[in-house]
């Protein structure tokens, strides 16, 4: 027979139970204690972890109040909270007992006792300690995934007047449950401002359920979002909430919302008038309590005049909407961007620090970023990794060349002397590669002389 794979302690001051007891559970139970006198429970508790107590409800000669169960319930509780206790007790005293369970036991037991039943309730006992224990490592994993997921988009970066202004909107907007709506192009960090909001809220603690709605297909739409019933269609094979029900508590993200049809727009519309959903395949309605926080790089209100967005659904989403600049509208925040991502991925990829001059960043200013901060952030991750040298160089961020076609088909009649040398040195630079020491050979200059030049034009 196999035992129990559980470590059982008996607290009772008859050391004939004490022995009937260890007696009877050793042939069921792989690891059972005893102990007669109470007081030694905290010494106990504080070298042992025990799956389950059994613990005596009066200890003194004939004492009937229970009060002594009552206080060594509390000894024990305060050791473990979790922990799993079973009052002994006698039939006068059962509505003592069930007053214990209300103080924080999980079950009692009548003595004299049938085995069969007490290893029943032992049994029952463990199966709700193990349930418990499952729930709190499912809580603890919950909280590490959203943390580590959180590290991704932990900082709101930016000097800019432009971004001071996001982040104050958007931490006034995160003390309310208020619906907030983000604009910006893509790359600009929508995601990291929903996630902030999402942190600074009351409802930091539960769950950030990001929806791309733009990679979610009209069939799916309803099932993905709403949840189904087994039977729904041919692949539900269970049972399975929607990402509403998953977010219930918590903040719901609907990026690119922008993306929807007219048809999902109306299914949409109704979920957030009535805060319920209905699964696929149920005609139950399912009560929800969600942050909506939608975003989209769309013209919605264009779309609403051409009547390919409803306007009672962009009511309902944007009571508040914060609109994010486009890098290039933000220079003065390339740096501590720049500087961001080089901490991040020379500690990601375990390389020397990284650093860049005052050259190098002018150059990184002077480029349009089409694809915003996400352009950057690759920019950067590519340098740190192939950059050969500590000190990051221009052609280490692979800068697009689009921003100097106007400078390559200079025409000398028309330029002055310093414009004239600034076109040469990048041209020299680039035709080696950003090879500092061979430009500077060729242009018959030292290292120094370059480098002044490099900083002087922001190349």
């Amino acid at each position: 027979m196999t035992k129990i794979k559980a470590r059982v302690l008996i607290v009772d001051d008859d050391a004939d139970i004490l022995l009937a007891a260890k007696m009877f559970l050793r042939q069921h139970i792989e690891i059972v204690h005893t102990e007669k006198n109470p007081a030694n429970l905290p010494d106990i508790l504080k070298n042992e972890v025990f799956d389950l107590i059994l613990l005596d409800m009066n200890f003194s000669r004939d004492a009937t109040s229970g009060q002594e169960g009552f206080h060594w319930l509390n000894v024990i509780l305060d050791h473990d909270p979790a922990a799993t206790v079973i009052f002994i007790t006698g039939y006068g005293d059962i509505e003592l007992a069930v007053q214990g369970i209300k103080e924080g036991a999980t079950n009692f037991v009548l003595k004299p006792w049938e085995n069969k039943k007490l290893l029943a309730t032992i049994e029952a006992s463990l199966r709700v300690r193990e349930s418990k224990v499952e729930l709190e490592n499912l809580r603890s994993t919950q909280k590490m995934l959203i943390s580590d997921q959180d590290q991704a988009y932990n900082n709101l970066i930016g000097n800019s007047p432009a971004m001071q202004k996001v982040m104050k909107m958007a931490y006034r907007v995160a003390a309310t449950d208020a619906n907030v709506l983000i604009l910006g192009e893509n790359g600009t960090g929508k995601e990291v401002v929903a996630r902030a909001i999402h942190r600074a809220s009351e409802r930091k603690d539960k769950v950030f359920i990001n929806v791309d709605l733009g990679a979610i297909t009209e069939s799916l739409f309803e099932s993905e979002l709403f949840g189904y019933k087994k039977g729904a269609f041919t692949d539900a094979k269970e049972d399975r909430a929607g990402r509403f029900e998953a977010a219930n508590g918590g903040t719901i993200f609907l990026d690119e919302i922008g993306n929807l049809s007219q048809n999902l727009q109306s299914k949409l519309l109704s979920v957030l008038q009535s805060r319920k959903v209905v699964r696929l395949g149920s005609n139950k309605e399912i009560p929800i309590n969600v942050r909506l926080i939608c975003a989209t790089n769309m013209p919605l209100y264009q779309m609403v005049s051409e009547n390919k967005f409803r306007q009672d659904l962009l009511y309902r989403i944007n009571t508040v909407e914060i609109k994010l600049p486009p890098l290039r509208e933000r220079i003065e925040d390339i740096e501590p961007l720049t500087e961001y991502y080089i901490d991040t991925y020379s500690h990601k990829y375990k390389v020397p620090k990284k650093r860049i001059n005052a050259g190098t960043l002018k150059r990184l200013q002077k480029h349009d970023w089409p694809g915003n901060i996400r352009e950057l952030q690759h920019a950067v991750e590519r340098a740190v990794i192939l950059g050969e040298n500590v000190m990051l160089e221009p052609h280490d961020f692979f800068v697009s060349d689009q921003d100097e076609k106007q400078e390559d088909s200079f025409n000398a009649d028309h330029l002055n002397l310093e414009e004239v040398e600034k076109v040469l040195v990048r041209k020299v630079i680039d035709k080696h590669g950003g090879n500092i020491s061979r430009a500077a050979k060729e242009l018959g200059l030292t290292r120094a002389s370059l480098y002044r030049r490099i900083e002087k034009y922001g190349l």
